[in-house]
């Protein structure tokens, strides 16, 4: 601020308050920011509160300041850097390098380092008063400061305003505006070196600032204040009221000695009557305080120091040293100490105590964390500066004086003071006596000899005395043998290392080993034989055999009671590193001696207690407990590492009863398999679990000697062994000895170093097994599974070595029990858990067999044993497919049925109910994961069929709890309905969901799987497989070769040879088959809706039929069932096929059940123009000619048969041109009318005239309302079975109606029902039954899981009103009672013509002329004329017949109308009429050129396979 205010005011400069800013950093402190934080600047409302306005600000009390301006602000970063300064230097180099400056703390910091140096002189320039001085205003003060010296020069550059600021010569104070008193509060560092401080004075000149004569500063006073006093002592610390000295302008200071004789203080005036003082009434405060490592304020300090000068003083000072601050002494350790020694030198006898307390003092003084750091400062001095060559007399007999009265109460305190501090009084003891062997050439020896002897047995008594509860002597022990350690070096320096271990293994030695003391004290006495441990007197092997037994019998005391553990953890660990260090000498067996016999027995009880007893997750007990184990384990490793054949050998002769070594071993193999346990050691500690397992397998080497000399006969102990097998089992077991999983390189240095250990360990079982020979019983079949476990590692040798056993096992069950039933359970039940975990191969199934096979060969009851061998060898084969159909990611085929073999086999092989049971579950789980909800609900079904509705209790057992079997029955009931819902299985549900919901058709394919690439559920076998929802054949063709992808597809559907058969490689046959449905009493009944129709049509399937190309020539041995299928007899099924077609199309239109008409148009546009361009033409072109009938006569029936399905395509194709017209939409009228008019066109281009029999035909037709409805359906399979098919309900499972993927039935024929003979059999396989085993016979493929009804047995078929046989069927009564008509199932073919296909299969004239066709369900024997059974009007058939049937209902020049037959005529209601019903229509079956010619039956016509694109 400028001196004045106007217009003419000068340039001399003043400071002025301004604005003060402030930032708490105490939330800064607890985060790392770097961003710029802005400070509002305020300032006072009074300017005589400036003095206060930064506590204002923090209080908050906005009264008192407000903000100097709207944009006024500062903006400052802050970082939080950590480490000590130097630290800071090297991690922060580039922020050293902007001039940062360092501020450092206002007095000494916590911790006062050695060999800091500070001096520096904290001013605060407090306040004024002063007096008006004869104006009226009060004045504008300003203070300035200056350091002189006592010839009055200023000394410059030593006044510091704030940290980073320069040094300057002068300080100003700020000008308060017509104050008198003034209140600054500014504080200032004068950082004045020592050798000026002494002579040194602070002058404050007081000057008043005027504003109006040209700003001058006029000088009206001064005050003075020297640094040191007359003493000796400097400034103390505090706030000092300063007198104002009168003085004009022109004074001059030059001659500051004129001043300095005036009193500087108020304090000064009293009793002096000075006069130059003009007047007291004005004064000045400043507050001093002093930061220094070189001056004392200190005046009993003072007087120690200078204790020659008053001699008479010195024990008021040695009384009063205990009182000065502790930063005080050790400012001045080195000369407080000589002062100390300089006494006692002089004066022992009067000072020697004394002096002694002071030592004692100063000595506790450093163990404060704040001093810490000058005990190298006393070392030093001790090995540099001590020259008290007589004190250690005095220090040994003060030092036991204290000791012989510890026991005294009043001084307990300052006893343990003495105790506290006594490795230092050693260590001035020892260098006292160096020196002074030094000076006098080694005098004296003896006595000094005999009074540290004495010095020690006073202690060792006081050690002795036993205490009860924390009393004071327990104290004073506890805090001896805290310090006392530490004495061992200093002794080492005088005597020889045999004569100080003998002193401390007396005084250790004296401890009371059991006392009544609290646990502080024995953790006390525990550290200190651990220190013991650590010292260097220890290392020497020489005091090792000396201490050693002292610090074991500690040890064991400790370990014995379970306290303290970590510490004993630590003083083991130490002492086998020694050992280790060591290990070339000799004294190191000795003390492997000493150890075996003091500690092997409690270190194991200690390991397994510590391992054994149960922690809280998380506990710091618990982790506690982790490390010691691993300090214990390793010092037991460590301990039988150095053991040798003689240490093996003295333990077990050391045990004088049997009961003692079967103790201790049961304990040390229990303790073996607790180190084997994988959480031992961390993951990657694979050097250490080797050193490990190396170690134990020495030692069970040493130990089985023992177990076979005492333990063996008479003497069998079975735990023991039991407990040595079970420990050689998982030792072998261990991950980290599977070298297989290892590198090469890792596998190579492990053998190189240890060897295969599990073949060595394996050797071992199979020797101790040998020697057991009669006990072996004892160990069958508790060892099986452990032995199995054993012989799955992929290790050849271990396999060799221990497969034999399994043949010693079966050799004694037999003995004893006649059989080895037994073996063979435990066998099995191992082997699926076992194997279930990755373990096991083809090369250990194949081992396993030839080995056994081989042990075997002379033993009588070799046959039992081969077959118990090859059940478990199929069972391994089974469980090895399983496996690896288990290893892909999502649920297929394979693992379908390669869980179903698996569940078989259990079943009918092995009579395993659990598990089969636990397979049952498995598989209902796969199919729940592919949302395979029917096929799920069926599996559930076979563990339902178990139960019963008891009250008989189950266990718990898999997810099930305990409960009734009636509860377990319901809950699986209830399951399974569930199931059934979810999977769309109607029958489980409401009707409205049978009637109302769209079920679509499934497809079925053949899968033949060839050649040994595959597995072995599949390998050689043929399944039916049901396809997905719009599957086709392309489609499943594609997926199962995805599935399959090493997969050869054959490109026929030729019975596969012997060389396919054999390959090593995988083909695949795939081709379409047609369901035959079974339930054709529900097909034909009347009054059965459409919607169940259509499901029974695609569900409870158990016959399929398919086609094979077949060359005529000698008749097939293998397959008696071949017949050549002629044109004429195709052109029969395509035309059938199709008319049912048209019929479920139209049908479905007119109930309204297709969403829209498109696929009876693409339908009906198909067959007219085909019809068109050939068509049905072709077939009168072929069959209906002169010629073919004369060459032909025996195909009279099918030519009739063929003429009136023509006839009624063409009745179904004008009724369907009716229905169409009634729901075409307007857009497709155009090609209604195209339709209608090819209709037409296709009726001119036949020239069929209608003849009466087809007119009758119509009539009979048209009243009808048989139509067979083949809705799409969604249906998954019926839930109910039948009868005669209960007893395969279990391989239901098997039967899958909707899946992702293909599923896989094979179906044995029923033993009690012998299959017809007529019928093709799959494989002896059809759905749902579980996969045979037999890979031959492959051409046999379709036949039926049950006997058929009588009737068709009988040539006769069921639908015949006149003679059914089957009581349980009601008659059904003929649809068409023309004589041209009977009763015909018509089995369709597969015809690729009618895979989607709308066209009416003209195409199929170009198949093959000969097809291999199945399921023909005939009577072989029967005689020709039994078809007069059937009901067949007696009205001969028209053979020669060429009336055409009546195609049109229009002349075809449209020029006069004729009547509509009545089954044709349009109607006028709102809905269509119903279609007419499917003719059927006898067909002799002429197949066969053989003489033994068989009738041919009424066969079930199923559904198309593909019959709508929705």
């Amino acid at each position: 601020m400028g001196a004045g205010e106007k217009k003419n005011a000068c340039n001399v400069q003043y400071r002025r308050p301004f604005g003060c800013a402030v930032l708490s950093i105490a939330d800064l402190l607890a985060g790392d920011t770097k961003d710029d934080l802005v400070l509002k600047v305020y300032m006072c409302n009074t300017e005589s509160d400036w003095f206060q306005i930064h506590e204002n600000i923090i209080k908050k009390l906005n009264a008192r300041y407000n903000l100097t301006g709207s944009n006024a602000g500062l903006a400052v970063a802050l970082q939080l850097l950590h480490g000590d300064i130097e630290q800071i230097r090297r991690d922060y180099t580039t922020m050293f390098t902007h001039g940062v400056s360092i501020t450092r703390k206002l007095g000494f910091s916590n911790i006062i380092m050695p060999g800091e140096m500070r001096n520096d002189l904290y001013i605060t320039i407090e306040r004024g008063e002063f007096e008006k001085g004869g104006k009226s205003v009060a004045r504008n003060m300003e203070v300035t400061m200056l350091i002189v010296d006592n010839s009055g020069q200023i000394l410059k550059d030593f006044i510091s305003f704030g940290s980073g600021e320069p040094l300057a010569t002068e300080f100003h104070s700020f000008v308060l505006y017509h104050n008198n008193s003034p209140r600054w509060a500014e504080l200032l560092k004068l950082p004045i070196p020592v050798d000026k401080f002494r002579s040194a004075h602070l002058r404050f000149e007081f000057r008043h600032c005027s504003t109006k004569e040209k700003g001058e500063k006029k000088l009206f006073g001064f005050s003075f204040v020297p640094l040191m006093q007359e003493n000796g002592r400097t400034l103390p610390d505090g706030t000092h009221e300063l007198i104002v000295h009168k003085c004009e302008e022109n004074v001059s200071f030059q001659d500051s000695s004129r001043y300095l004789k005036f009193p500087f203080s108020k304090g000064h005036l009293i009793g002096n009557n000075h006069q130059a003082v003009k007047t007291t009434k004005e004064s000045f405060w400043i507050t001093s305080f002093l930061c220094s490592t070189k001056l004392t304020q200190n005046g009993d300090m003072l007087d120690l120091l200078k204790w020659r000068a008053h001699p008479e003083k010195i024990a008021g000072c040695l009384s009063k040293l205990k009182e000065i601050d502790g930063s005080e002494i050790v400012k001045f350790l080195q000369d407080t100490l000589d002062t100390l020694f300089g006494i006692l030198d002089e004066n022992s006898q009067k000072y020697g105590s004394q002096v002694f307390d002071c030592l004692v003092h100063i000595i506790n003084l450093l163990q404060d964390s704040k001093f810490h750091n000058f005990k190298p400062v006393m070392d030093t001095y001790i090995e540099s500066h001590f020259a008290g060559a007589l004190a250690y007399r005095d220090l040994i007999k003060v030092l036991k004086w204290h000791v012989d009265r510890i026991t005294e109460e009043d001084r307990q305190a300052h006893n343990q003071e003495v105790l506290k501090a006594q490795e230092y009084i050693f260590k001035y003891i020892i260098q006292s006596r160096k020196l002074f062997s030094l000076a006098t050439g080694g005098q004296n020896e003896e006595e000094f000899c005999c009074c540290i002897q004495e010095l020690l047995m006073s202690v060792r008594f006081f050690l002795s005395q036993e205490t009860k509860g924390a009393g004071s002597l327990s104290q004073a022990q506890a805090v001896f043998l805290n310090s006392f350690p530490a004495v061992y070096s200093e002794l080492l320096k005088l005597f020889d290392v045999r004569e100080v271990a003998n002193l401390v293994r007396d005084t250790l030695g004296s401890l009371p080993t059991i006392t009544n003391a609290n646990e502080s004290l024995q953790a006390v006495k525990l550290q200190c034989i651990g220190k013991t441990v650590e010292s260097q007197l220890y290392t020497s092997p020489e005091s090792r055999c000396i201490l050693l037994p002292v610090v074991l019998h500690h040890l064991y005391v400790h370990l014995q009671d379970q306290k303290d553990l970590i510490t004993c953890a630590r003083i083991l660990s130490n002492i086998f590193c020694l050992i280790k260090k060591n290990s070339s000498e000799k004294s190191v067996l000795e003390e492997i001696d000493v150890i075996v016999n003091s500690l092997l027995d409690v270190l194991l009880r200690t390991i397994l207690e510590i391992t054994s007893r149960p922690q809280e997750a998380g506990s710091a007990t618990r982790l506690q407990f982790q490390d010691v184990t691993g300090e214990f384990v390793s010092c037991l490793l460590s301990l039988l590492r150095q053991m040798t054949d003689r240490h093996y050998q003295q333990l077990l002769d050391r045990f004088k009863t049997r009961d003692e070594l079967r103790d201790f071993l049961l304990q040390i193999f229990t303790v073996f398999r607790i180190l084997i346990r994988p959480e031992m050691f961390p993951k990657d500690w694979t050097v250490m679990r080797l050193v490990a397992n190396n170690v134990i397998i020495t030692t069970v080497l040493y130990l089985s000697d023992a177990l076979r000399k005492n333990f063996l006969n008479e003497s069998f102990d079975y735990k023991i062994w039991d407990s040595y097998f079970y420990l050689a089992v998982i030792f072998i077991n261990q991950f980290c000895l599977q070298l297989e999983m290892f590198t090469p390189s890792k596998k190579k240095k492990v053998l190189e170093k240890y060897g295969d250990m599990r073949v060595t360990m394996g050797c071992e079982i199979f020797s101790m097994w040998q020697n057991l020979g009669e006990h072996k019983v004892h160990f069958i079949p508790a060892l099986i599974g452990p032995f199995l476990e054993v012989t799955l590692i992929p290790q050849p040798d271990l396999r060799n070595v221990m497969i034999p056993i399994f043949h010693d096992m079966m050799d004694w069950e037999q003995r004893r029990s006649g059989n080895f039933k037994q073996v063979e359970a435990k066998l099995i039940d191992k082997l699926d858990s076992l194997m279930s975990e990755g373990k096991g191969d083809e090369t250990y199934r194949e081992l396993f067999n030839s080995i056994l096979l081989k042990k075997i060969e002379r033993e009588t009851w070799r046959e039992s044993g081969v077959s118990l061998i090859a059940t478990v060898t199929r069972l391994m084969e089974r469980l090895l497919d399983y496996r690896d159909c288990m290893k892909m990611g999502e649920v297929d085929g394979k693992k379908i049925g390669c869980t179903v073999s698996l569940l078989n086999f259990y079943k009918t092989e092995l009579n395993k109910e659990e598990m089969y049971i636990r397979y049952i579950h498995k598989l209902y789980d796969l199919h729940l994961k592919a949302q395979n909800f029917t096929e799920a609900a069926y599996t559930l079904l076979l563990y339902d069929e178990l139960l019963e509705w008891s009250d008989r209790p189950l266990r718990e057992f898999l997810n099930y709890p305990m409960q009734t079997e009636w509860q377990r029955k319901e809950y699986l009931h209830l399951t399974i309905i569930q199931n059934f819902d979810r999977g769309k299985m109607m029958e489980a549900s409401l009707y409205d969901k049978i009637m109302d919901q769209q079920r679509l058709e499934p497809e079925f394919f053949r899968v033949g799987f060839y050649g040994k690439k595959f597995p072995f559920f599949l390998r050689n076998k043929e399944f039916v497989c049901r396809g997905h929802d719009y599957e086709r054949l392309e489609a499943f063709q594609q997926r199962m070769l995805n599935e399959f992808p090493h997969a050869i597809a054959m490109q026929h559907a030729n019975q596969p040879d012997e060389t396919i058969f054999q390959a090593e490689a995988q083909y695949l046959q795939i081709y379409a088959v047609t369901p035959i449905p079974e339930s054709q009493e529900v097909l034909q009944r009347e009054g059965i809706p459409d919607n169940i129709k259509s499901f029974y049509k695609v569900n409870h399937i158990w016959r399929f039929r398919y086609d094979r190309p077949f060359h005529k020539g000698t008749k097939d041995k293998d397959n008696e069932f071949k017949v050549e299928m002629s044109p004429l007899e195709n052109a029969i099924e395509v035309l059938e096929n199709k008319n049912q077609q048209l019929r479920t199309l139209i049908s479905q239109c007119q109930t309204r059940q297709m969403q829209n008409i498109n696929p009876l148009t693409m339908c009906l546009n198909g067959v007219i123009d085909a019809a068109v361009n050939g068509g049905v033409a072709r077939y009168q072109e072929a069959f209906f000619v002169k010629e073919y009938i004369l060459n032909h006569p025996e195909d009279g029936e099918k030519i009739a048969c063929l003429r009136e399905l023509m006839l009624e395509q063409a009745q179904i194709l004008e009724f369907g041109l009716a229905v169409h017209e009634k729901f075409v939409p307007q857009d497709m009228r155009p090609l209604h009318k195209k339709l209608v008019d090819q209709f037409f066109v296709m009726k001119s281009s036949l020239g069929i005239q209608p003849s009466p029999s087809t007119s009758s035909l119509s009539s009979t037709h048209s009243a009808s309302p048989n139509v067979t409805s083949s809705a799409p359906s969604s249906a998954r399979g019926s839930p109910l079975l039948s009868d005669k098919l209960k007893h395969s309900r279990e391989n239901s499972c098997l039967s899958p109606r909707e899946r992702p993927c293909s599923a896989i039935y094979p179906n044995p024929s029923e033993p009690s029902q012998p299959a017809n003979p007529c019928f093709v059999k799959w494989n002896e396989a059809s759905i749902p039954r579980c996969i045979q085993d037999s890979p031959r016979e492959p051409e046999e493929h379709v036949g039926p899981v049950s006997a058929l009804p009588e009737a068709y047995l009988a040539g006769k078929s069921p639908n015949l009103s006149t003679s059914s046989v089957a009581p349980d069927r009601g008659s059904v009564q003929s649809f068409t009672p023309s004589p041209v008509d009977y009763h015909s199932s018509g089995f369709m073919s597969n015809s690729p013509v009618l895979s989607g296909s709308y066209s009416s299969g003209i195409s199929s004239l170009s198949r093959c002329s000969m097809s291999e066709t199945s399921c023909f369900e005939t009577q072989v024997g029967e005689p020709p004329g039994s078809i007069s059974n059937c009901n067949i009007s007696e009205e001969p058939v028209r053979k020669e017949s060429k009336t055409p049937p009546p195609y049109s209902v229009y002349e075809r020049t449209l020029r006069r109308p004729v009547p509509l037959p009545q089954n044709l005529s349009i109607p006028i209601t709102t809905e269509p009429p119903a279609l007419p019903p499917k003719p059927l229509l006898v067909r002799p079956n002429n197949l066969e050129s053989s003489s033994k010619r068989t009738e041919q039956v009424p066969r079930p016509r199923p559904l198309p396979r593909k019959v709508s694109q929705l």
